[in-house]
């Protein structure tokens, strides 16, 4: 019998998950995925084959709550399944703050340490959670292991880490801790199958989507990343500002008098590329459209990317290559091209047909910096993590 690994991201009004099957050698295959929408409305399910052929669908014409959409779901999944038992649940979780720097079976008290950093992700973290404590009701002998965005970069030095803050609030864990780290670990790995002299090298990864951000990576180490404290900071996202005065926030305390849940709503589903546009949070959106300010929304998104890109240069002390991952970063071609136009000061040349292609290496021949195109699996790396915890318990 071969054991399954079913993973989780949970938002929210949705529901992601993806089956996993294990083979002989010891690798995982995809079995399913799929995702539950609509949360807290008319809520549906639908599941795909890998090749994307549908597998089976459901809608609810009335609000269901989550427990009750997880119970459909793991039903679901155990017909599926067949003669696969279903070993582990393994939970994308934002936020692992200093406590965890590796994927952890969750029990009790690893729940409540988990529930204490929803301040710090208020956007995800609790989503991630009420999955992890539906589950354990429906199927409480079912393993779960949380698996943490944050984990890659704990890698980092006090200096990357740190704040100009007073001591009691570091000491607190007041610091940069960084996100996508699931992402920036599977791309670690693929480049090291891919490229494995570039992957020995100083390398920014952009993970370009709704959520978006940049990490260095020496030798295959986080040693920075643009986002900070929280998931709000570094580049605009799709509803949030990236990089931001804390001045700004005090303005808007102090003289629009709006709250503390107005501003987090500001920040967090208003701004970035909605806010700038007044159009749409959708790059392809903004991309088509022929409003001056949807091309300001794309334009200062690609000139922030080259801001950071060249502050992630001088805390790796050069740059050798360059990767474009998630969304927008595989998928758009504009997007590559005018990030590695502004940074040729870097070394970088675009080849164009490669571009077009978009996968693999991108550059001409003649640059000294290389850049590439490699889809992101962080549901793979989840599973392969879940698997793991498994083995050492």
């Amino acid at each position: 019998m071969s054991d399954g690994i079913l993973v989780i991201n949970a938002g929210s009004s949705s529901i992601k998950f993806s089956l996993y099957v294990g083979k002989k050698d010891g690798s995982l295959q995809l079995s399913s995925k799929g995702l539950v929408e609509g949360i807290g409305v008319a809520p549906s399910f639908q599941a795909k084959g890998p090749d994307g052929s549908p597998l089976a669908e459901k809608q609810w014409g009335k609000e269901v709550d989550r427990t009750a959409l997880l119970g459909h779901l793991l039903e679901w999944i155990e017909v599926h399944l067949g003669d696969v038992e279903l070993k582990a649940a393994g939970h994308r979780v934002v936020h692992g703050g200093r406590l965890y720097s590796a994927p952890m079976r969750v029990d009790d008290a690893v729940f409540k340490e988990l529930q204490k950093l929803i301040p710090l992700a208020p956007l995800h973290q609790p989503h991630n959670l009420a999955a992890i404590e539906a589950i354990t009701k429906l199927h409480p002998k079912l393993p779960q292991v949380a698996c943490f965005d944050t984990a890659f970069h704990r890698s980092h030095d006090k200096l990357a880490s740190g704040f100009a803050l007073p001591r009691f609030l570091l000491d607190e864990g007041v610091q940069r801790y960084g996100f996508h780290g699931l992402s920036y670990e599977y791309i670690a790995k693929r480049l090291r199958q891919l490229a494995p002299e570039v992957a020995r090298g100083r390398v920014v990864v952009c993970h370009l989507g709704s959520g978006a951000s940049m990490c260095a990576i020496a030798n295959g180490v986080s040693v920075a990343s643009s986002m900070g404290f929280t998931a709000l900071d570094g580049l605009p996202m799709g509803t949030r500002p990236g990089q931001l005065d804390p001045g700004v926030v005090l303005y808007l305390l102090q003289e629009k008098n709006m709250t503390a849940k107005e501003i987090e709503t500001l920040l967090y589903q208003k701004s970035g590329l909605l806010g700038i546009s007044g159009i749409s949070n959708d790059m392809r959106v903004l991309m088509e459209s022929q409003d001056p300010h949807a091309r300001e929304a794309v334009d200062y998104f690609v000139y922030r990317i080259g801001r950071e890109l060249g502050s992630l240069a001088a805390a790796l002390g050069g740059l050798d290559a360059v990767v474009f991952t998630a969304g927008i970063g595989e998928r758009s071609a504009e997007i590559r091209a005018a990030v590695i136009r502004q940074a040729a000061w870097l070394g970088l040349a675009l080849d164009e047909a490669a571009n077009h292609t978009g996968e693999g290496r991108i550059s001409s021949a003649e640059a000294s910096c290389s850049a590439w195109v490699i889809p992101t699996d962080e549901e793979l790396m989840i599973a392969t993590h879940s698997l793991e915890v498994l083995g050492k318990v």
